[in-house]
C-alpha cells in the first residue's frame, strides 16, 4: 500500500469520517439505478454533507491532507455543484484563493463561465467531491483552460477506482484522493456495517464498470480512431466457427435486421399469428415455450416452416441450469423436444462447465448453438462480476457449440472476448427507457449497441403494440441504423 494515502497516515480520523459518512448516509449500499441507466450496489450521495457543518469540515480537511505538500497552485476551483461548499470550506480553513465555475453560462451580466478575480498562468487546483471517469472534472479543465488558467492537478473526497484517475492522466492531470472506495469497504467491513457479500457485490460492479478512455492525441499528432469493439457482422460471419452462428450473421445481413423479437405469449394460436406479422423483419425468435396453452410436434413444425419461410433463426429461451445428464434430457425429450425445432437455446453456468458438456452432447451434431447468461437486465441481478469472467472462461474454452452471450454492457467487461465472433445479445430493449415496476429494465437500440450488443431483444414493445408489424419495422430499422453508426 501507498504510505503516503491520507487514510493511512491518518488512519484512526479517515475510519471516523468514514464511519460518519455512513450514519449520515452519505454512503449508502442497496441497488440504485445510475444516470447511466445500469444499477449499482453503492450510492454516494455527498450533497447530504451541507447540512452537517462538522462533517463538512472534516470532509475539507482530509482533501486539504490529501494534496498539502503534493501539488504546488495559486488558486482552487471547485467542480460545479457538490464541491463547492467543500472548496469553500478548504478556502476559509487555509487562506486559499478560489474561483467557481459557472455550470450554465448565462446570456446576461458578465457572461462568464469562471467567477472570481485571477490572472492568466495562474495554476488552479480543482476540487471535487468524487471521481468516476473523471468528465465532469475534464468539463471544468475545459472551461478554466479556455480562460488562460492551467491545470494539473485535482484532489476528490473518493475515487471510485473506476478509471478516472487514469483518464485524469492521460490528460496531464494528477489526482490526489483522500479516500478510494476500497478503503471505504475496508473500514465498514472491519466495524461490521457491511457483510462479506456485499463487499462482493461493490467490488464486481467496480471492477465490471471501469471505463479507461484512450489518451487524446498531441498537438500535430494524426488522431488514431480507437478500436471500440465494434467488428461487422460479415467479420463475424467468417469468423465463427458455429454453424448456427455462421447462419445467424449471414441472416442479419441479408435482412438488414439485428432485431429479435420475444413472442411471450400464452396463447399458440396468438404466437403463429404474430410470427407470421413479425417474421420478415427478424433475425432471430425468441421462445418460451413452457407458457403456452397447447404444444406438440405440429405446433412445432408450424413454427419452423415459418422460419423457413421468412429466414430467422429460432431461440428458446429455456435457460437450462442443472446438471449434466439432466440437461441431456430437457433438451432432447420430453414433451417439448426443444432440440428438434430450436437453433439456439441459453444456459446458466451455476452448475458450472459440465451444462455445457450435456448440452454439446445433444446439440453440436445437429448444428445448434448455446447461449450463455452472462449478465441480465433486470434490477438486482447477480449475473455480473466474477459470474460474468467466469461465463466468459467457460465460452472461449466451448467455441464450438457456445455461440455468445446473454449480456447487458459487454463493453465495460473487465476481460475482453478473445473470440471475436461471438454474438452478444441484449434483453429489455425499448424505443423508451426505463422500466416495468417488476425489476425489468429496458434500454433503447442505440445505447445498446454502443455498450457491445449484437442482437436486441425486443418484447412487450412489439408483441403488445397496436401493430405488432410496424412496431417490428420500426425496431428494425432503429436497430440496424445504430449498428451501422458505430461501424
Amino acid at each position: 500500500k501507498d504510505s503516503t494515502r491520507t487514510y493511512l497516515k491518518y488512519k484512526d480520523t479517515m475510519e471516523s469520517l468514514v464511519l460518519k459518512l455512513y450514519d449520515i448516509e452519505a454512503v449508502k449500499f442497496g441497488n440504485f439505478k445510475l444516470k447511466s441507466g445500469i444499477f449499482s450496489p453503492i450510492y454516494l450521495d455527498l450533497r447530504v454533507i451541507v447540512s452537517y457543518p462538522k462533517i463538512l469540515r472534516e470532509v475539507s480537511e482530509a482533501m486539504w491532507r490529501a494534496v498539502e505538500g503534493n501539488a504546488t497552485f495559486e488558486v482552487t476551483c471547485g467542480v460545479p455543484y457538490t464541491a463547492l461548499p467543500i472548496a469553500t470550506a478548504m478556502s476559509l480553513d487555509h487562506d486559499l484563493q478560489m474561483l467557481m465555475r459557472r455550470k450554465e453560462v448565462k446570456d446576461y451580466g458578465t457572461k462568464k463561465a469562471i467567477e472570481g478575480h485571477f490572472e492568466k498562468g495562474q495554476t488552479c487546483l480543482m476540487v471535487e467531491d468524487l471521481v468516476t471517469s473523471g468528465m465532469s472534472v475534464l468539463e471544468t479543465l475545459d472551461a478554466l483552460t479556455a480562460v488562460g488558467l492551467k491545470c494539473t492537478d485535482v484532489v476528490v473526497l473518493i475515487d471510485r477506482e473506476q478509471g478516472g484517475k487514469e483518464n485524469l492522466k492521460n490528460h496531464g492531470l494528477n489526482l490526489y484522493s483522500a479516500l478510494t472506495i476500497s478503503e471505504i469497504l475496508e473500514i465498514l467491513s472491519k466495524h461490521g456495517k457491511l457483510s462479506d457479500d456485499v463487499v462482493r457485490s461493490v467490488r464486481d460492479f467496480v471492477a465490471a464498470n471501469k471505463v479507461v478512455k484512450p489518451p487524446p492525441a498531441k498537438e500535430g499528432e494524426s488522431v488514431k480512431k480507437p478500436r471500440i469493439g465494434r467488428v461487422s457482422y460479415e467479420k463475424k460471419a467468417s469468423q465463427a466457427k458455429n454453424a448456427a452462428l455462421k447462419r445467424l450473421y449471414e441472416t442479419m445481413v441479408e435482412k438488414k435486421s439485428n432485431l429479435s423479437v420475444a413472442v411471450d405469449v400464452t396463447s399458440t394460436a396468438a404466437l403463429l399469428k404474430l410470427v407470421e406479422e413479425v417474421g420478415p423483419h427478424i433475425c432471430c425468435l425468441k421462445t418460451h415455450v413452457d407458457v403456452l396453452d397447447t404444444w406438440n410436434d405440429e405446433i412445432a413444425m408450424s413454427l419452423a416452416d415459418l422460419a423457413k419461410k421468412h429466414n430467422f433463426l429460432i431461440f428458446e429461451d429455456r435457460k437450462f441450469a442443472d446438471i449434466g445428464n439432466t440437461v441431456v434430457s430437457q433438451y432432447s425429450s420430453g414433451i417439448y423436444k426443444i432440440s428438434e425445432w430450436s437453433d439456439i437455446v441459453n444456459a446458466h453456468i451455476v452448475p458450472g462447465p459440465g451444462i455445457v458438456d450435456g448440452l454439446k452432447k445433444v446439440g453440436l451434431d445437429k448444428n445448434k448453438g448455446l447461449l450463455l447468461l452472462a449478465e441480465m437486465s433486470s434490477a438486482g441481478t447477480m449475473a455480473k462480476g466474477s459470474y460474468t469472467e467466469e461465463a466468459l472462461k467457460i465460452a472461449e474454452q466451448n467455441s464450438d457449440f457456445v455461440i455468445g452471450f446473454i449480456s447487458v454492457n459487454p463493453n465495460s467487461w473487465s476481460k475482453k472476448c478473445e473470440n471475436e465472433s461471438f454474438v452478444h445479445m441484449t434483453p429489455g430493449i425499448k424505443l423508451q427507457k426505463g422500466g416495468d415496476g417488476l425489476g425489468q429494465q429496458y434500454n433503447d437500440p442505440k445505447s445498446a449497441i454502443a455498450r457491445g450488443s449484437d442482437v436486441l431483444i425486443v418484447g412487450r414493445g412489439v408483441y403488445k403494440a397496436e401493430d405488432p408489424k410496424s412496431a417490428a419495422q420500426e425496431y428494425q430499422k432503429a436497430g440496424w441504423e445504430a449498428y451501422l453508426s458505430e461501424l
